[in-house]
């Protein structure tokens, strides 16, 4: 039965199933005992070997805390299969999700194999979806019922995942307890342990911000610092339209310590996550928030980060569109006048007010520029909007080589008059000699 199988760890997920009582981390040491020592019988008693628990294809458990695992754990899972778990900790209480081990099919938008964590057991809110090797942080519901659902393909697999769930105080603010819903009509929020000291590592954390049905919601970062890295691969916060974490939906993914520009929901949700890796860590930052009415006057300048700008850029969209659809020049005389110059598959189109939304699965960058590059292990990806959707026409699925310019949020932006063209091994060769070249600006 799930439930039992739940409570026992394999010893070398290094967890306190295996460890012992509380306090005895170096138990090894510990349990060497020395010749002359009374509890020689005891020594010399040969241990019982340490019971495996089976993990099944998933399971309702319940209690304060207890153990879940992939099917076959720590073999490999299974193909194309869906395994659901229930845990229920007692009333009043939250569930803490804790991977102690993680091994899935690493992809950058987590599209084959992948374990997705829900606040409730239906209908719940997604608190986050999760693949590669890459540990988050504590996971936190907002009731005493969470859903785990792992799902895979019929390729590539690997060991699965061991996790640990405990019941904890709802509203606790901790090393690792943070995040919740927001739906006074404003507020803020903050990291875990701010101003006082840095954020801790490992911490993944999801506002959920929900405003009336009429209303929108603007976003300010008053003070940020996040560990700093070019494509924000350790600790960041990603901003998200509506209430889950949906890479299409994403406004933008923010670290350093420069604050991101104020940010205008598309509808009457928004969900903001930070997540900190196990290395690194800073001051962190503090969020406030407040709800405005849908109609905005039209001398309101919507911020750069929104996805679709409500009306700014429709009517010049509509006039760039009925430009005659026709690159110009070569790679050589377009390299320099563009601020990035990159080559990849197109992974996902959006059409939104005319516009395209794709996400490039990146296979070379020769320029970078500004634009905000995404990097999950060895997999980079970046976001850009194709002004006018049929031009320059791209297909998901096929290859370019794309030039184009950067929006201040680092979103790329492609117009018809842009470089892009069908990306072929042969054209390698000039974009390398290009990568080298020195542009005046």
């Amino acid at each position: 039965m799930p439930g039992t199988n739940t409570r026992t760890v394999p010893p070398e997920d290094g967890s306190e199933a295996s460890r012992g009582a509380a306090g005895s981390g170096r138990g090894g040491g510990r349990r060497a005992l020395r010749p002359d020592s009374t509890r020689g019988s005891e020594a010399a008693r040969p241990a019982a070997p340490p019971h495996r628990p089976t993990f099944t294809c998933g399971g309702v458990v319940s209690g304060e805390s207890g153990f879940i695992g992939s099917e076959g754990f720590p073999g490999v899972y299974p193909p194309n299969s869906k395994c659901t778990w229930k845990i229920t900790v007692p009333e009043g209480k939250v569930v803490v999700l804790s991977f102690r081990y993680l091994d899935l099919e690493s992809d950058n938008l987590c599209r084959y194999d992948f374990v997705d964590i829900y606040s409730g057991h239906a209908n719940g809110q997604r608190i986050g979806r999760f693949c590669g090797t890459v540990k988050p942080g504590a996971l936190v519901s907002s009731s005493n019922k969470m859903l785990v659902q792992m799902t895979s393909d019929a390729n590539t697999a690997g060991s699965g995942f061991i996790a640990k769930f405990s019941a904890a105080e709802p509203h606790e603010r901790g090393d690792q307890y943070c995040g919740g819903r927001l739906e006074k009509p404003s507020g803020s929020f903050h990291t875990p342990n701010w101003p006082e000291r840095d954020y801790p590592a490992g911490v993944t954390c999801s506002w959920h911000i929900v405003a009336p049905k009429n209303q929108l919601i603007e976003l300010k970062f008053e003070k940020f610092d996040v560990e700093r890295d070019n494509y924000c691969r350790y600790d960041y916060v990603a901003v998200f339209n509506g209430g889950e974490i949906n890479d299409a939906k994403r406004i933008g993914k923010y670290c350093g310590d420069s604050p991101p520009a104020p940010i205008l929901s598309e509808k009457n949700e928004l969900l903001v996550q930070f997540l900190s890796d196990l290395s690194l860590t800073a001051d962190g930052f503090i969020g406030h928030y407040k709800f405005r009415p849908k109609k905005l006057p039209t001398t309101t300048v919507l911020p750069t980060t929104t996805i679709v700008p409500a009306t700014s850029t429709v009517k010049p969209t509509v006039a760039l569109c009925q430009q005659k659809c026709k690159r110009s020049g070569t790679l050589e005389s377009n390299y320099c006048s563009n601020n990035f110059v990159i080559t990849g598959t197109v992974i996902t189109t959006v059409t939104r007010a005319g516009s395209l939304h794709a996400t490039i699965s990146i296979i070379n960058v020769y320029k970078e520029g500004n634009l905000a590059i995404q990097q999950a292990g060895k997999n980079m990806s970046a976001k850009i909007l194709v002004m006018c959707k049929q031009c320059p026409l791209m297909r998901r699925g096929l290859n370019y080589i794309i030039m184009g310019q950067v929006e201040e949020d680092g979103r790329g932006k492609v117009y018809p008059n842009s470089f892009v063209m069908s990306f072929k091994t042969k054209n390698s060769k000039i974009l390398n000699a290009l990568k080298n070249k020195t542009c005046q600006n």
